[in-house]
């Protein structure tokens, strides 16, 4: 596995050399544009209409339009010469509660793993942070992007590094015309409340799948093996209820009975995919089939328990331990796993 980026953490006098490696990727069925009479992919080329022709990579720049039709140059080592951006370090700035942020603000995970010679200090850090029930605010740039970031402990061993929109980034709400205030009735309240703790559990990534792309690789190995493709049956079609307590009511009546049906008290699973008849399961024929992986770590809404967060001692500042996540994904080589927009592989 390659790391994307190099570098240390930085916090008071302490530096930590570390490395960052992608800690999720975008397992998305992707399809080619062809040419329809030939099954050729389509060619897109860069063409410059002002000289008529096909241009190299050596001769593109980059350039910022501060005018309608007028650009500034800017160079690769103009960029490179800005301080913030040559400085290659994680700049832990604060120590926060992970439920203190809201999760519009992260972006991407990555895995922090430890440099030559920075184990100690690594593990100095991870178990400060789970003594603390904290998690670090740091300032890092990579390649040219500066971006705030969350450093937290994952599964009580790794520190992964969540990047985040800055506050600029976050649109406002306001322009949103269709948020008002209705006056609810005490009745309604106490049906969805009731609706809602009926459809309460625990977070369990595994029990959720990507059921249409269960279904588009189930389809795509049919048409490779020769088969017919069977319709798919349409999902139900909900009847409406315009009756907001008719609605609450069938739904609690609903919740009940797959409770019962299920007979263990836990939470109702996640509907299996729908394959078409006489399919078989995903994955091209003759191959290992596609297995997708575990969700990344998940986001609490603030004033909640945050999946993988530090884990935090009984006793210690800041309440109670949340609950650890489960097992990480196996990563594969990231030389073929795409990282954060503008990140390459070392080298790249």
């Amino acid at each position: 596995m390659r790391s994307l980026w190099k570098g240390s953490i930085t916090f008071g006098l302490v530096t930590i050399p570390v490395k960052l490696y992608a800690a999720t990727e975008d397992r998305d069925v992707r399809f080619h544009l062809l040419h329809e009479p030939c099954r050729t992919p389509v060619q897109y080329r860069k063409w410059c209409p002002a000289c008529d022709r096909e241009v190299s990579g050596e001769e593109i720049v980059k350039g910022f339009e501060y005018e309608k039709g007028r650009y500034v140059v800017v160079s690769p080592e103009e960029l490179e010469r800005i301080p913030v951006a040559a400085a290659h370090t994680v700049e832990i700035v604060d120590f926060v509660r992970l439920e203190q942020i809201d999760p519009i603000y992260f972006d991407r995970t990555y895995y922090l793993e430890p440099g030559e010679g920075g184990a100690r200090a690594y593990a100095l850090l991870r178990r400060a942070m789970e003594e603390t029930g904290r998690i670090a605010i740091a300032r890092v740039v990579i390649r040219t992007r500066e971006s705030l970031a969350a450093i937290r402990v994952f599964q009580g061993r790794v520190l992964v590094l969540e990047t985040m929109h800055f506050p600029e980034e976050i649109r406002s709400p306001a322009g949103l015309t269709g948020l008002v205030e209705p006056e609810l009735n005490p009745r309604e309240v106490e049906m969805a409340v009731d609706l809602v703790s009926r459809l309460s559990a625990d977070f369990t990534p595994e029990k959720y799948e990507n059921r249409y792309r269960a279904q588009v690789l189930s389809l795509i190995e049919a048409k490779v093996a020769g088969e017919d493709v069977a319709p798919v049956a349409e999902a139900p079609v909900r009847t409406e209820v315009v009756d907001l307590m008719t609605a609450l009511r069938a739904s609690i009546e609903e919740a009940q009975k797959a409770r019962q049906e299920e007979g263990t008290g836990g939470a109702r699973p996640a509907a299996a995919p729908r394959l078409p008849d006489g399919a078989r399961a995903p994955g091209p024929p003759g191959r290992a089939r596609p297995q997708a992986p575990p969700p990344g770590p998940g986001v609490p809404r603030p004033g909640a328990a945050a999946p993988g967060a530090p884990k935090t001692a009984a006793t210690g500042p800041g309440g109670s331990r949340p609950a650890e996540t489960p097992a990480a994904p196996t990563l594969p080589d990231q030389s073929s796993s795409p990282g954060a927009p503008g990140v390459t592989p070392e080298g790249g």
